[in-house]
């Protein structure tokens, strides 16, 4: 017989409301929710601790930190997702929707490499042997500016768990990179560009995207059909580009640049998602709109780890500050992601939702997280 689990005498982060009480959990589902600061013979006293749903990351770029660790170095592609596995499940990430480039810029006269579908099939077999302590599915970041992107995914199936395609249009000049100065620090530092290889690099990418453009993105929204996959818009800046995402089938923006394209998400039904960083930080590095300005306008529903998987608990936290509202905060790393990715089996402290608990208790402000739990078994 499988033993029962208990937390109890914690501070539950429910739906809309926070309040002291247990958890019973049993098969690696929520069994039963109690009140009140009694600790049963056999419990975990939590002491007061949070405990909260464990935490869902729709965009993270964390597994190709891993696996190109500093450029041009590639690191064995097993090895690294263990170790993003891990580092999740030690920030509180129990599901993660893992972000992989498909579309490279082979005319760039850069050396690059496809490695979205020996990854994706790596990531699949680590999860059918049960190497992996989270849930994993599948983030295609479909790059339109790029030559190879159409052939990539077509390496790729509904068998494949896409939980996600986002449609990134990097042309330089618009969107996240509207200001070129902006565009020219992060590519030249990251790449090391000199001048002109950076005027060069421009100069390709809008040639891509009069090229291939109009094709890529519609045959991108067709293969996310194909998949089954969440459609998301990815830095939409004006009204009208949040009108093309809308009329592509798009339920997510990614990182709106503007107050204008948030405002337009909210008017046309897509669930808005902000950096994490983007809060902690006080704003945007690339000059765009702060997340803490849309949340004071009511215009904030999902919060990513984006390069940071640490920041995702504390961001949380800090909108729970921002609005008076513990449960508020939290929904925005928990229900709202996996109910905007389709996923309504987790996200809540509900009973008959899957067991993915985070404990933790607060620290001069900065949560500190004593126990992550998935599908009932503590992992960190």
């Amino acid at each position: 017989m499988t033993q029962d689990l208990i937390l109890a005498n914690a501070r539950l982060v429910l739906p809309g409301e926070t309040l002291t009480g247990s958890l019973v959990l049993r098969d690696g589902r929520i069994a039963d929710i109690a009140g009140g600061a009694a600790v049963p013979t056999g419990a975990v006293d939590c002491d007061g601790d949070y405990v909260a749903p464990g935490m869902v990351e729709l965009h993270t770029d964390n597994l190709e930190r891993h696996i190109s660790p500093r450029p041009r170095v590639s690191w064995p592609h097993q090895a690294a997702m263990m170790a993003h596995d891990a580092e999740l499940a030690g920030t509180g990430i129990t599901t993660v929707f893992d972000a992989m480039r498909v579309g490279l810029v082979t005319s760039d006269g850069v050396d690059q490499t496809r490695y979205a579908r020996e990854l994706a099939s790596e990531m699949l077999d680590l999860r059918a042997r049960k190497a992996l302590k989270i849930s994993h599915f599948l983030h295609l970041r479909a790059e339109i500016c790029s030559d190879s992107l159409l052939e990539e995914m077509a390496e790729f199936g509904p068998e494949d768990r896409i939980g996600i395609v986002s449609l990134m249009d990097h042309t330089p000049g618009q969107r996240q990179f509207r200001d070129l100065t902006k565009l020219k620090s992060y590519v030249m530092g990251k790449r090391g560009l000199n001048e002109a290889e950076f005027t060069e690099h421009v100069a390709t990418l809008k040639e891509l995207r009069a090229r291939h453009g109009d094709r890529h993105e519609a045959g991108a929204v067709a293969e996310a059909r194909r998949f089954g996959a969440v459609l998301a818009s990815h830095d939409d800046t004006t009204e009208e580009q949040v009108a093309a995402s809308q009329a592509h089938g798009a339920r997510i923006a990614e990182f709106p640049t503007t107050m204008e394209a948030a405002k337009a998400c909210r008017d046309r039904g897509l669930s808005v998602i902000m950096g994490a960083p983007n809060l902690v930080r006080g704003g945007s590095h690339s000059g765009n709109v702060a997340a803490h300005e849309l949340a004071r306008e009511g215009l904030l529903d999902i919060l990513s780890s984006d390069y940071v998987p640490a920041a995702l608990l504390l961001a949380a936290v800090q909108l729970g500050d921002l609005w008076g509202d513990m449960a508020h905060g939290i929904a925005t790393v928990s229900r709202a992601p996996a109910r905007a990715a389709g996923l309504e089996d987790r996200g809540e402290l509900a009973i008959g939702q899957r067991a993915d608990l985070i404990r933790f208790r607060r620290l001069e402000g900065v949560p500190g997280l004593r126990g992550v739990w998935s599908a009932g078994h503590r992992v960190a």
